[in-house]
């Protein structure tokens, strides 16, 4: 069986490397808020090209911490809109209306998955205050009109960067293109800890500082609190571990956009709608970073079913798209026919750093033979 993840064969691949730095932490006896967070932190940022970077818990709490220290400067409150993508982990809008803020979905690109930044103006209203963009499966979704747009309306813009770890909009990592951006280090990333971590990152120095604030039950000196806060910090384990994978992470992300060159040029079954791309030799997309690798089938429960039959586990990423889920009932009576073509259609094929190229062939071979 050809795994989608195999993330213990991923995590082996950094040892002893691993074991040392969870073992270095374990020794020093101090396990919240020490060297290795700090460390990490200044790492990362240097590595997204940021000033800031701020160690919390996870993704989720990475944008819910932005957009709530954004209401306490007074930049944003409550009834506020945000601008989001409806093609999105549900992740990205629970931040929204965590904060009593209203979520404004606008359809996406149906070539990028990625929000349409041609159809973001229309949606602008006088209680806009943000636009949050995914860049979603690893794809920068970035472009000169989310630009235009932002300056001319006097935005905030907020990246969500949980799937991206490493990709360009130009010269320029995610990460560090909005005024600031969430990050996931959830195991299955492109930088994945051992267990949930995030982080935020943005070159706004008062907002980095409520955010570390808010972060620490909101306060900046023990038993004093300034902001009513939350318990959302990274730990020294989590900051160890992300620190031996940061050093690989660029060399990683070569190895699948080297998988991904070789699906986009070798699969060539009709059924099959590969994502947009851009193949050419030794450029292959630097602003994607191959996350996942989603292709689309009209037939995606067949398709799935033909594969695990023939030793290739898939996922789908996502099903069911946030604005007809149970918990937004609020909004089923909406219709965005792009979103949900993507949900109804979208199949995640393996890719990782350590796939062996026999697997790759496997897969291909498996997808051209397909005939549903």
């Amino acid at each position: 069986m050809i795994k989608f993840l195999d993330l213990k064969a991923i995590n082996s691949s950094f040892e002893p490397d691993l074991k040392n730095a969870i073992l270095r932490v374990v020794d020093s006896g101090y396990y919240l808020l020490g060297e290795e967070v700090k460390q990490f932190e200044d790492e990362y940022s240097a590595y997204i090209g940021v000033n800031h970077c701020i160690g919390v818990a996870n993704g989720l709490d990475a944008l819910r911490l932005i957009i709530r220290a954004y209401i306490e400067q007074g930049v944003m409150a409550e009834g506020d809109e945000i601008i989001v993508p409806a093609n999105t982990y549900i992740a990205t809008v629970l931040a929204i209306t965590d904060n009593r803020l209203k979520p404004v979905f606008v359809e996406p690109s149906i070539e990028t998955y990625n929000i349409d930044p041609y159809r973001i103006e229309e949606s602008i209203t006088s209680r806009t205050k943000a636009i949050l963009i995914v860049h979603l499966y690893g794809q920068n979704a970035m472009h000169p009109e989310i630009e235009r747009i932002v300056t001319k309306y006097n935005l905030r813009l907020i990246e969500d960067n949980a799937q991206a770890q490493g990709a360009y909009y130009g010269a320029r990592r995610t990460g560090s293109v909005g005024h600031a951006a969430g990050h996931s280090f959830y195991p299955g990333k492109n930088l994945g800890a051992l267990g949930d971590a995030g982080a935020v990152t943005t070159n706004d120095p008062e907002l980095a500082q409520i955010v570390r604030t808010l972060a620490n039950y909101g306060s900046q000196k023990k038993y004093e609190n300034t902001y009513k806060g939350l318990n959302s910090r990274l730990d020294e384990i989590q900051s160890a571990v992300l620190r031996v994978k940061l050093r690989r992470l660029d060399q990683d992300n070569e190895k699948r956009r080297i998988i991904a060159q070789y699906y986009c040029q070798h699969i060539t079954n009709p059924n099959i709608i590969l994502p947009d791309n851009n193949v050419e030799s030794g450029t292959f997309n630097l602003a994607h970073v191959w996350h996942l690798f989603v292709i689309r089938c009209a037939n995606r429960r067949h398709l799935q079913e033909y594969l695990l039959q023939n030793g290739v586990q898939t996922l789908i990423h996502y099903p069911i798209p946030p604005h007809k889920q149970k918990a937004y009932a609020e909004y089923h009576n909406m219709s965005f026919k792009i979103t949900e073509q993507i949900h109804n259609e979208v199949l995640s094929l393996p890719i990782s750093p350590i796939m062996d190229i026999s697997d790759i062939k496997v897969v291909v071979d498996k997808l051209n033979c397909y005939n549903g």
